[in-house]
This record gives structure tokens, sequence and C-alpha cells, in this order.
């Protein structure tokens, strides 16, 4: 008898792995800055200055300011493209750090699903910082088998090119 059940879990196991749905997928980036922390902070400080920052978020219309619960909608691409809405969930000017999460997206843009991250500035203590963009999220497609531009990949593509360009945009205008 205990031989027929292991054989019937060693059967079913596979199954259930298979159809478990999307996991959890994170991406963490950091640049190192040739500027102080606070000037790098001071650029990426307001929840709603992404649009000065970010070469694809062309415009941030914002309520809340930086207090926990903030609201912002990104047009992201070109005047009148898709939007992103976010929240802002953490804000530490003392840590030079912020969480925000999306509440809606546009997964043609960005094709991921219950996304929240973290942007902050560390000082190096030689003059040089170092900005991080660390999030985690589930791709847009929640069953198994996603079209390819809502799988894993295209999600981790995504956040992966936001992050990177950011960040190299946030270098730039720091090290001016």
């Amino acid at each position: 008898m205990h031989r027929r059940l292991v054989l019937a879990l060693l059967c079913v196991l596979p199954l259930a792995a298979a159809a478990h749905g999307p996991s959890r997928q994170k991406v963490t980036k950091d640049i190192v800055i040739n500027a102080p922390a606070a000037k790098v902070w001071a650029l990426i400080a307001d929840f709603c200055s992404i649009s000065q920052w970010h070469p694809g978020v062309v415009k941030c219309e914002g309520t809340g300011g930086n207090e926990v619960g903030a609201k912002r909608v990104l047009t992201v691409g070109q005047e009148g493209g898709p939007q992103i809405a976010e929240e802002l969930q953490l804000y530490d000017a003392t840590k030079m750090t912020y969480k925000y999460r999306i509440t809606k997206t546009d997964v043609a843009v960005l094709p991921v699903a219950t996304y929240s991250a973290f942007l902050g500035v560390v000082d190096n203590g030689d003059g040089t910082s170092t900005a991080s963009w660390k999030g985690g999220f589930y791709r847009s497609w929640g069953k198994n088998d996603p079209p390819p531009e809502q799988s894993d990949a295209a999600a981790l593509k995504a956040v992966t090119g936001t992050y990177e360009a950011g960040l190299a945009n946030i270098k730039k205008l720091a090290e001016q």
C-alpha cells in the first residue's frame, strides 16, 4: 500500500509543478556615479521627478508629493503614449530611498503584474555614490504558456531596460 501511494505521488507531482503558473522575477541594477549622494538624491528625491531624469518617461502627473500613498501617472514613449499608474509605499529621505508599486500598466510597454520596486542612493564615502533600482514582479500573463510578449523573458527584458536607461541618465545628469 505504501509503495502505491509513493508511486501515485511521483506521478502527480510533475503535473502540479507544471500547473503553478508564473514565478516571481527580480531585477537589481546598480550604477556608480562620480558625484556625491546628496546630488544624486536631489535628482530623484521627488517621486514625480522621473520625467526629468528617465528618458522613456515624457510626463509625470502626481498627487500627494512624497507622502506614503502618493500617486503618479507616467506617460511613456511620447506625448499621448501609454500610461503607467504607481503608488508610493515608503519614503525615507534620510536613507535616500523610496519604494513604490505599479497599480496599473499597459502590458504592451511593461508586461508585469504585482510589481514593486526600491530606488535609492548610497554614499560610497569617497565622493562617489551608487544608485540602485531593485524590483520584484510577476509576468503579466498569469497562466501557463504565455505569448512571447508577456513571458518571463519579456518582463525581465522590459524591466532591465527601464532600469538601465534610467540609471544611465541619472549618472549622466549627476556628473555634469
